[in-house]
């Protein structure tokens, strides 16, 4: 009974890493076949590898927005890491009643969907560009600066931070560290499975970042991946092949970071919940 039950155990569990797997196996069969190919629902490789890609070089500004996701994902992943780590350690290290109100506010307002300050952000951005204009509309900036924190790194953080021992903070304050001495020196080493896992998740969040760079990036030299993509698709006869090509090239960065860090998330995670 028990070899039969295994055995309806790795059936089921096959089938559904074949569900799971089968449309990224498609993208990249997809890649290498023609749009009509695409179109049919061709499920074997063709040849028209290297003619997709010199198309996708030829008709677009792959490079550049490459270029210009990769800077904007970094300096956010950054951002958000150093800004999300301090307010955290701050709410759970110096606990009182108006930060834990505080706090309860930012879990509020994890509720708001960003459709919903869509038109407010971009009319300060608006503003901004007036007197600012290196971080007003049309910028790389300000596709970042509204992502570089949000109330879920900040809880993360926090909860991540409840496992931190409090006899490491004490220690340092004897030894005579300041408390930013402390934050850098003995909190961040100690953290850094949670940073790794933050790391992943702002990285991820950033790069697939759609909504907010279509509103406030109107230049062709200033979009993002995401948005090429999306042009691609926006054609009269759009061609899938070069599609499904843009796409892998996009799908690489972050399967690639988070193969590499795979290890650190899973842990910065189980972290979090044990927090």
């Amino acid at each position: 009974m028990k070899k039969i039950k295994r055995v309806f155990t790795y059936i089921f569990l096959s089938i559904a890493s074949l569900v799971s797997i089968f449309p990224f196996l498609w993208m990249l069969i997809s890649m290498t076949n023609k749009s009509v190919d695409v179109t049919a629902g061709r499920l074997l490789p063709g040849g028209h590898l290297i003619e997709n890609i010199n198309k996708l070089i030829e008709q677009t500004q792959i490079g550049i927005a490459l270029w210009n996701s990769f800077i904007i994902a970094i300096i956010t992943t950054i951002l958000t890491l150093l800004i999300g780590s301090l307010a955290g350690y701050g709410f759970e290290i110096y606990r009182s009643k108006g930060k834990d109100m505080i706090f309860s506010i930012l879990i509020l307002s994890m509720m708001i969907p960003f459709a919903a300050i869509m038109i407010p952000l971009y009319r300060l951005f608006g503003r901004i560009s007036a007197d600012a204009p290196f971080i007003g509309l049309d910028t790389l900036a300000a596709a970042f600066l509204p992502t570089i924190i949000t109330a879920f790194f900040i809880f993360f953080f926090r909860q991540n931070t409840k496992m931190f021992a409090r006899e490491l903070v004490e220690a340092g304050r004897i030894d005579g560290l300041s408390e930013w001495g402390i934050f850098f020196r003995i909190y961040m080493p100690t953290m850094k499975t949670t940073y790794a896992a933050a790391s992943i998740i702002a990285f991820m969040n950033s790069w697939n970042n759609y909504l907010w760079p279509l509103v406030v990036l109107q230049s062709p030299e200033k979009q993002t991946i995401p948005l090429l993509i999306s042009n691609l698709g926006a054609g009269y006869t759009p061609d899938y092949g070069v599609i499904m090509t843009a796409i892998v090239v996009a799908t690489l960065p972050t399967a690639l970071v988070f193969f590499l860090m795979q290890r650190y998330f899973v842990a910065g995670m189980m972290g979090s919940v044990k927090g």
